[in-house]
């Protein structure tokens, strides 16, 4: 309850601020100042490691639970590109504050148009993340990279550099997935988590620009799973995806 409580007190402190800021300079800091203390107050401790993100990246990164958002947008600020259909309403809203860009992920004949909106919301300065496994993990192994969405990078300007990061929970890692659990009894769960949590954010090595999305998608596991300790060849319970 206190931390529901912190929770009401931090949207309500940072929403006034945020709408003025918007109205008056068309842009706002507070997303990632409200995703970042959302973060603190169910327990993260967030620190970065590696090369800074240059203006203008494109975030490959890996998806254990809904923390990511909170973790990443947090501490290196970037919009996120998620699916169309969030359910609730104020939580489509709240994303809408962040700059989420929305794709349609089982509309397989829309990828073009979707890496393209991905490659528009690279021209501004911001970092936009991608989630290419397309759903939580459980913690213990990488799920399949698909390419999809990395294929942005085939549109986007000459500036874009596209960066793998590692979220890394260490320990934890399995017991804050989201993995075939329901939304309701996972938020719970980690509201009632007591004591702190390590998250290291893990900026890897660019990748080269000239590889096509496949190649992309493979480096950019391989990097990720290096960084996490995980072994990319491991026994998957799933079928591949693309």
């Amino acid at each position: 309850m206190a931390r529901v409580a912190g929770l009401v007190l931090l949207f309500l402190t940072c929403i006034l601020p945020h709408l003025a800021a918007r109205l008056t300079l068309g842009r706002s800091r507070w997303p990632r100042r409200f995703l970042g203390g959302c973060a603190w107050i169910l327990g993260a401790r967030v620190t970065v490691a590696g090369q800074p993100l240059r203006p203008h990246s494109l975030v490959v990164a890996n998806h254990t639970s809904w923390l990511d958002i909170l973790v990443l947008g947090g501490s290196i600020g970037t919009a996120f590109v998620s699916k169309d259909d969030l359910g609730h309403g104020f939580v489509h809203w709240l994303a809408d504050q962040n700059g989420t860009i929305y794709v349609r992920r089982e509309h397989r004949k829309g990828a073009r148009d979707q890496a393209l909106a991905i490659a528009s919301a690279l021209r501004g300065e911001r970092p936009v993340t991608v989630f290419p496994e397309g759903t939580t993990g459980p913690g213990t192994h990488l799920l399949p990279f698909r390419s999809t969405l990395i294929e942005a990078a085939a549109f986007a300007e000459r500036d874009v550099e596209i960066r793998p990061v590692a979220v890394d929970y260490g320990d934890a890692a399995v017991e804050v997935a989201w993995h075939h659990e329901p939304t309701k009894r996972n938020v719970v769960r980690i509201l009632r988590r007591t004591g702190s949590l390590p998250v290291s954010v893990r900026l890897l090595d660019p990748l080269p620009r000239e590889l096509d999305r496949k190649q992309l998608a493979a480096r950019a596991r391989a990097q990720i799973a290096a960084a996490l300790g995980l072994q990319v060849d491991a026994h998957l319970p799933y079928s591949p995806g693309e």
